[in-house]
């Protein structure tokens, strides 16, 4: 009568046996499980101190410690003049990556106090660091004569000193005059110094400055004040790096206003001029190398000092139409605006 019972209970225990060696049987091992992934973060960025401070430009940067396990793409400094600066405010571009990396800040006012923050952006987001202020410098009431006596204004962009009106002087430094060539069969045959006013017109000497051929600015007596030289073409290439390269410089270097609204004396658009480096650079047109003159109120073109190649010589334009500090070169018997930089 027992037997069903016992029969019962040996079914019972078997299955708790099996059951028990089923989940515990050696070398059955659980299955691994895939860690979750990592959540990127944004980067670990701090601030440079900010140093070679003029009026219209300074020197900053960051150190990136940590990209937050995403690749950073985008870093730079930001500024403003209210504080808290970020990257919709103005700001540079240097590069992708970790590490430590030098901003130029450029484009700023005279005796501005301006906040400052290096930025980092990966794919969690823009990080930034600590806040830096300083304060560019006064325009200093400077000025400085030729031999005619005009008076010019000094300015400093970066580390160069300029002048900020086109020159109109009408002597070497020694005293010796520089000849006034106004007709066009006498222009295009000039191998010695020459200048001219556009259009012949005295005024237009006056408001833009002369024009001088290539010849006049390498005159062993000197063009410019005591002190001061025709700029090289690496001093122009400094130039434009100080206000942010080539693409944006010739903005900055404009003068304000349009001929059009009675503002200025560029015709419109005038495009991207905001004068901020105080440059106030003027659109005089040219005489081309055979003596016809063109484009007063359109364009500036500079002289330099360096030659490519004995009958052309490097030059510097700005335009109405664009906000480029543009390279070019041309005939040493054009004629073209001078702005004299300091020695």
């Amino acid at each position: 009568m027992l037997k069903p019972m016992t029969t019962k209970i040996q079914f019972i225990l078997n299955l708790i046996i099996a059951a028990f060696i089923l989940g515990f049987t050696p070398g059955c091992a659980k299955k691994s499980e895939t860690p979750p992934p990592i959540t990127p973060v944004i980067p670990v960025i701090t601030t440079t101190s900010v140093s070679g401070i003029s009026q219209t430009a300074a020197e900053s940067g960051g150190t990136i410690t940590s990209d937050g396990g995403a690749s950073v793409t985008f870093r730079g400094v930001c500024w403003n003049t209210a504080g808290g600066p970020v990257i919709t405010d103005q700001h540079t571009a240097d590069g992708t990556g970790t590490g430590t990396f030098t901003s130029q800040l450029a484009g700023l006012s005279p005796n501005t106090l301006y906040y400052a923050r290096a930025y980092a952006t990966n794919s969690a987001g823009t990080a930034y660091g600590n806040q830096q202020t300083f304060r560019t410098l006064k325009i200093v009431a400077d000025s400085v004569t030729d031999v005619d006596g005009n008076l010019y204004h000094v300015i400093r962009i970066g580390n160069q000193s300029w002048l900020q009106e086109n020159l109109r002087v009408t002597k070497y430094r020694n005293g010796d005059v520089i000849p006034v060539v106004t007709t066009d069969a006498q222009w295009k045959i000039q191998t010695a110094g020459a200048l001219c006013n556009y259009d012949n017109t005295a005024a237009n000497g006056t408001i833009y400055g002369k024009l001088y051929n290539y010849f006049a600015l390498t005159n062993p007596h000197g063009l410019c004040p005591t002190g001061w030289h025709v700029p090289s073409d690496g001093e122009w290439k400094t130039l434009g790096t100080i206000l942010g390269g080539d693409t944006v410089a010739g903005g900055k270097l404009k003068s304000t206003g349009t001929i059009e609204q009675g503002t200025g004396l560029w015709y419109t658009p005038n495009t991207g001029a905001t004068n901020s480096s105080w440059f106030t650079g003027l659109p005089g047109g040219y005489r081309i190398n055979y003596g016809t003159y063109y484009s007063i109120g359109n364009v500036g073109y500079f002289w330099s000092t360096s030659d490519t190649a004995s009958v052309n010589a490097w030059n510097y334009v700005l335009d109405a139409n664009n906000n480029e500090l543009l390279r070019n070169y041309n005939l040493m018997t054009n004629g073209f605006s001078v702005r004299c930089c300091k020695d």
